[in-house]
């Protein structure tokens, strides 16, 4: 009872404590959940109509299309641009898919089992005509060789790796393809739905046809605005407002972008470091010279070619060697090449040189045995049977093999980035071997007997030591230049300091207008994802760290100037007040020019008020006039002439995009030509469906799309 009482009598203290410590577990899973949220944010990609995709699944796409690629080119790995190309398909697709699933989802719309059956039994869709399952015989898809597939997919799950790898290969690459094939189906149906709302009739299609074929020849006066000096001409700050209103809904942009200006300093390979590498390839082309076997030497020389020593095609050569190999003699050394082609220094052998065939048909027997020495055995006396008039097939089952005939092309072998002496052996013999010949090829744990059976192709083919080296900087160039730059931007850090001295350093100020987030690179520069990240979430006049970038050779130092928010821009903006200015400038001198023509009834007139004076023929009411004298596409004169009966003068000048214009039409004549209804309307729906087609840029401004990549790739 007393420690009751204790208890009782400290109430206060007691629930303060805990008062405070529930407010500490609730303030800490209140920052926890803020931090999970942060957290999640950070790994968004980007958002299309409220649904937002992370990192790990948009790579999870960007890596199956990759694959799909890789399949179609039959390619190891993509480069960085052609890996940039995947990642904006992807999101591309992403964005388009979601669009469309929403619109057809409002209307009740979907792609069917059975409709993706009938076009699979159909076989003529572009996307089924990139599978492996082509019927070669017809050019068709074969859905029965889909089925079989598929049927022996997961039996082939538990057989050898190697063909379990080609079969999940091959079975990726189709799920692709259908998941790709019901997006574009249920695109093709929202699209066509589209277009049974646009109709024509026959009375449009008689206009469109006389529009499109009746000729005007006419005799034209012309008054370009250049003819008026700018300064001639008042421009007020109430007219720019006035001409902005206007023309307001130009400068509407969708999504924000960003203004730098900014000192890109590419690291180059000073004199030192040319003269070095110039002596360093002289040794090259002496050692080359003398050398019994080249390989080791364009081996440790690190060259760009490798050497195989096999007969290889031109084609296997860069373009800059192989222009050179011609014009060789066999045994010749070359001096040192600079190609400014691809930017390196070269030296190049020539060891030989002869007519060889581009595909060869052969067939061959693998012969082993317990020891090398009974596998030689062995292969002596198949080589002699079938010298004998054996059977070569029959010998080749006995020991387990098919002996099929198999064409072997240059294109197989000549990009080895290296080569043992057997397969150069091997190879060797396969060029070297004429028709019906046998041969027995002793390698140290066996034997392969082979026999050509054709030679197609004839072609000139080179065994060439190639030394190729990119000219580069030296570590202490490098160091040199970060050193400098790196001291520069230290001793300036405000906009205005750099702005002022780069140039008295040397460096020079560079300007990026309208950076988005969907770009990859910064200024157009590699590996400027750090700099980007930077980009947008700096504020207007903050400037960037240095960032070492490109192919490790650019320096970076960059300066936001202006945020242009999504929405109009503002008459402010310099671009905008330009495009307003030429405006207005256009719209007063049409003013002064067609005062000018006042009361101006003929040519004559015309001439003697300063009209350039020209005949123009084969105008039509279809298409923008080209007016040669003052250099401009001209809508508005084409409407005019058209409007205008023959032999009459112009009612009044004509304001164009270039100046003003009067005219004479001297004579109208139709275009050789039968009118067809039917065709015409069919053409004029194809043209509003071209125009129609921009829905989808209406659908993706309402889609509030939010592109995140910049953070991630």
């Amino acid at each position: 009872m007393a420690v009751l009482g204790k208890i009782r009598s400290r109430g206060a203290l007691l629930m303060g404590i805990i008062g405070l410590g529930i407010f500490a577990f609730i303030a800490e899973e209140a920052v926890r959940s803020c931090e999970s949220t942060r957290n999640n944010a950070r790994q968004q990609v980007g958002e299309v109509l409220g649904e937002k995709i992370d990192v790990n699944d948009f790579q999870k796409l960007v890596d199956e299309y990759s694959e799909v690629i890789k399949m179609q080119q039959g390619a190891e790995a993509l480069n960085d641009e052609q890996l940039n190309q995947v990642k904006d398909m992807v999101w591309n697709t992403f964005v388009q898919t979601k669009i469309v699933e929403n619109e057809a989802e409002k209307l009740g719309l979907r792609v069917t089992d059975t409709e993706m059956q009938n076009v699979l039994k159909d076989g003529t869709n572009p996307m089924l005509l990139q599978t492996p399952f082509v019927n070669q015989q017809t050019g068709r898809f074969d859905a029965s060789a889909l089925q079989k597939f598929l049927a022996e997919y997961n039996t082939q799950k538990s057989a050898n790796p190697q063909m379990a790898r080609q079969y999940e290969s091959i079975y990726k690459y189709w799920t692709f393809i259908e998941k790709t094939l019901r997006q574009q189906l249920l695109a093709q149906k929202y699209q066509s739905l589209l277009a049974h709302c646009i109709l024509s009739n026959p009375v449009e299609a008689k206009m469109a046809f006389n529009e499109e074929n009746q000729e005007n020849q006419v005799e034209l006066a012309a008054f370009p605005y250049s003819s008026i000096q700018d300064d001639k001409v008042q421009v007020t700050e109430s007219d720019l407002k006035s001409k902005y209103d206007e023309l307001k809904l130009r400068f509407q942009q969708y999504v924000e972008s960003r203004d730098i200006k900014y000192v890109d300093v590419q690291v180059t390979p000073s004199q030192a470091d040319k003269t070095a590498l110039q002596k360093e390839f002289t040794g090259y082309a002496k050692e080359l010279s003398a050398a019994d076997d080249p390989a080791n030497i364009v081996r440790k020389s690190s060259s760009l070619v490798n050497y195989t020593g096999v007969p290889v095609a031109k084609s296997a050569f860069p373009s800059d060697i192989a222009a050179k190999l011609d014009s060789m003699s066999v045994g010749q050394t070359t001096g040192v090449i600079n190609s400014r082609m691809d930017n390196t220094l070269n030296v190049i052998r020539l060891i030989s040189k002869q007519q060889l065939p581009d595909s060869v048909q052969y067939r061959q027997i693998q012969v082993g045995g317990a020891t090398a020495a009974a596998a030689h055995k062995s292969a002596d006396s198949i080589y002699a049977a079938l010298n004998a008039g054996a059977d070569f097939e029959a010998i080749a089952k006995k020991y387990g093999q098919t002996g099929q005939k198999t064409w072997m092309t240059t294109q197989q072998y000549q990009g080895a980035p290296s080569m043992d002496n057997d397969t150069k052996n091997y190879i060797n013999s396969l060029n070297t071997m004429s028709v019906n010949e046998t041969k027995n090829i002793v390698l140290p744990q066996g034997n392969i007997i082979v026999q050509v059976l054709d030679r197609k192709g004839l072609i000139e083919k080179y065994v060439a030591a190639v030394i190729k080296k990119s000219i580069v900087f030296s570590n202490d160039t490098y160091r040199m230049a970060y050193n400098k730059f790196s001291s520069f931007v230290s001793a300036n850090q405000t906009a205005d300091d750099i702005f002022k001295n780069a140039s008295k350093n040397g460096y020079k100020v560079q300007e990026a207008k309208d950076v988005t987030t969907s770009q990859h690179y910064l200024a157009n520069i590699h590996g400027t994802r750090d700099a980007l990240k930077w980009l947008f979430e700096a504020k207007e006049g903050e400037v960037s760290q240095m960032y070492p970038c490109g192919d490790n050779d650019h320096l970076l130092v960059a300066v936001l100037t202006k945020i242009n928010h999504a929405g109009y821009r503002s008459l402010d903006d310099p671009q905008v007040k330009e495009i307003i200015k030429a405006e207005v400038l256009k719209d007063k001198k049409a003013e002064m020019l067609m005062a000018k023509l006042e009361g101006v009834n003929n040519l004559n007139a015309a001439k003697t008020k300063g009209g350039k004076v020209s005949n123009v023929s084969q105008i039509t009411f279809a298409a923008p006039v080209f007016v040669t004298t003052t250099g401009a596409s001209e809508p508005a004169l084409s409407g005019a002439v058209y409007a205008t009966a023959k032999g009459k003068f112009s009612s009044k000048p004509v304001k164009g995009n270039a100046g003003v214009y009067v005219f004479r039409i001297e004579n109208k004549t139709m275009r050789p030509g039968k009118f067809d209804a039917r065709a015409m309307e069919q053409k004029l729906r194809q043209k509003s469906m071209q125009y129609a087609g921009n829905f989808m840029n209406e659908l993706y401004i309402k889609a509030d799309v939010v592109d995140n990549r910049y953070l991630f790739f």
